[in-house]
Formats: C-alpha cells, structure tokens, sequence
C-alpha cells in the first residue's frame, strides 16, 4: 500500500522503503512524482516527472523505449508513404465522392465480430471485396477516420457481412 511522504524513508530494519509502493530498496532515489518530491524505488522512478529524469543514466531503458516507439512510428510513415502514388498523381482524389459516413461508436468491433463470424481472415475479406487491407485494419482499429478510408470502403462491408455501420 502506497504512503505518502512524511520527510523521511527509512525504516527501522537498516533499510529503506519506497514512499510510492512501500518496498524495501537499498538503491532509493528523489523523485517528483505528481508535485511531491518523494525517495522512489527503481521500478517507482519511472513516475519521476521532474526535468532532469530525462537525462539521467538510470533511465537508459526509458530513452531506448522512446527511441523505437520513434522509430516504428518512422517505419509505418515509410510504409504508407513508399506506396504507389501513381493512381493519385492520374486520377486525382475526390474526398466529397467518396465522403466517410457518421459511423457508430463500436463500428470496429462490430466489423470483427462479423468478419469472424463469416469465417474469414483480414486479408480474405479484403481480396473478396477488392480493397486495401490496409483499410480495412484501420476500419477494424476504428480509426477510420484517421486513415482516410473513404465511405465506399464502409458500404461494402456494411453489404458484404450484413452489418450496420454507419450512424446516418
């Protein structure tokens, strides 16, 4: 059980407990935690907000975390953008055509459950209705608007698995 900081983290065995989760630590440390300056446990330093926790050495593996959360996402903008643009440089985009609908708040879950139930993978009901299946993972995610994907993208799995997903 948490405690909160009374000015002092010692205890009477010799050693020193955590202020934040309370276990025993011979390598304590400050820490502002929520605007309260308290003596963390390396698994507590991890809620050490103050300017200098960015740079400490004891947070090698919060930076190496950073930087491959920064690198993914660095990968998956390549991705999508190394794509072929060649459709979009002849046929232009028309956003009003292909507008998204108003979708209802579970519509991703919902096409899950449904394409679950149809017995088929991502990629298949992708190739069955001759789309992205790139969109229809984002569609999944219920990040569709995010994603771009247009309303004919909807309407064809509202038909194909028989499932209402848009809120108009």
């Amino acid at each position: 059980m948490p405690k909160y900081s009374t000015g002092g983290a010692g205890s009477g065995s010799g050693g020193q407990t955590c202020e934040l989760c309370g276990s025993a630590s011979d390598s304590l440390r400050d820490a502002n935690v929520a605007g309260a300056e308290l003596t963390v446990c390396p698994d507590c330093a991890s809620h050490d907000e103050s300017p200098q926790a960015d740079s400490d050495d004891g947070d090698d593996a919060d930076a190496d975390r950073k930087q491959r959360a920064v690198q993914n996402q660095a990968k998956q903008f390549d991705a999508v953008t190394s794509g072929d643009s060649s459709h979009w440089e002849e046929e232009g985009t028309n956003y009003e055509a292909d507008r998204l609908p108003y979708l209802v708040s579970d519509y991703g879950e919902r096409v899950v459950r449904a394409r679950q139930d149809a017995g088929l993978q991502r990629e298949e009901l992708a190739e069955e209705l001759e789309i992205d299946e790139s969109d229809l993972l984002a569609v999944e995610q219920a990040r569709a608007t995010q994603a771009n994907v247009g309303g004919s993208v909807i309407a064809a799995l509202e038909e194909f698995l028989d499932v209402e997903l848009s809120d108009e």
